[in-house]
């Protein structure tokens, strides 16, 4: 197992400090804020952790409301909303320097058999086999600020493998869709609840670059404010963390300074493990005056 996975597991391992309270870090990395996708993790994770353990998370919903400090400690204070007799509702507040900087909504459920449909893995991708990681592409990108390429560079809990790759290379206008495929780096202990918050995560990477593309931009650019402003996620089947995924994206729609995106994550073998909506700030900086 990777170093960066391990400590992805132990940033997951929040302390509990009091009834409904718990306490997450950050890694130390060079980058101005908390990754989103952590803060949703360990929300998720506080809420999971004052749920009875029979009792799966099926939905959740946060707004991102101030970014993150990477330097100091995150706490979470989970709100007991409901226990009803099939479903358990939490919300969840994470709190730095004595303000919110992110709310989330989880619901849990009971596992219960019913009807059962899912729409198909898209047939004409490539797989991940041959197709070069996002961090080389990222490296090599010509547009990209020296301070990315050194934050990608790192070590890192998990690899991502783009299908759509002219976008790294070019600013052509090119439809908002891509395919990524994700594999983490290490073995996940088999644990449900865990492999939820890693899913988590995980799904916060890339959606909001993909609402970027028919502009022919990235969110990288110089003169783009980007930020993820509100996460949905739907888990809708248990698979195993122990193989690649496909995150399939597209963007509907871009207005009002926010790219809108919509994801869908699929085992190797086609399996619909969990659906995923966000929204985020694509504000264009005004040019310097000379």
């Amino acid at each position: 197992m990777s170093a960066a996975m391990q400590d992805l597991l132990d940033i997951l391992n929040l302390e509990q400090l009091e009834h409904n309270l718990f306490r997450g870090r950050s890694p130390v990395v060079e980058w101005q804020r908390v990754f989103g996708g952590q803060t949703i993790a360990q929300s998720l994770v506080a809420a999971q952790r004052t749920v009875e353990p029979n009792r799966f998370v099926h939905s959740l919903h946060g707004y991102f409301m101030r970014p993150g400090d990477i330097h100091v400690p995150i706490i979470y204070e989970v709100d007991r909303i409901r226990d009803g007799a099939s479903f358990t509702t939490r919300r969840v507040v994470a709190i730095q320097h004595g303000k919110a900087i992110f709310s989330l909504e989880a619901s849990f459920q009971l596992d219960e058999p019913g009807l059962e449909h899912q729409m198909p893995m898209p047939l004409d991708v490539p797989p991940p086999e041959g197709l070069e990681s996002y961090r080389h592409l990222l490296e090599t990108a010509p547009h990209l600020p020296d301070v990315i390429r050194r934050f990608w560079a790192r070590e890192r809990p998990l690899e991502l493998r783009p299908v759509n790759v002219q976008h790294y290379s070019s600013r052509d206008k090119l439809p908002p869709e891509q395919n990524i495929w994700i594999r983490l780096l290490g073995s996940v202990p088999n644990d449900r609840a865990l492999s939820s918050a890693i899913l988590a995560y995980l799904s916060d990477m890339t959606l909001l670059d993909t609402s970027t593309f028919a502009h022919g931009r990235a969110i990288f650019d110089r003169d783009i404010q980007g930020a993820s402003l509100d996460h949905s996620m739907w888990f809708h089947r248990e698979v195993a963390l122990d193989d690649w995924l496909l995150y399939t994206q597209d963007s509907p729609s871009t207005s009002g300074a926010r790219g809108f995106t919509r994801g869908s994550l699929y085992s190797r073998d086609g399996v619909l493990i969990a659906s995923v909506a966000q929204e985020g700030l694509i504000r264009l900086r005004p040019s310097p005056k000379k």
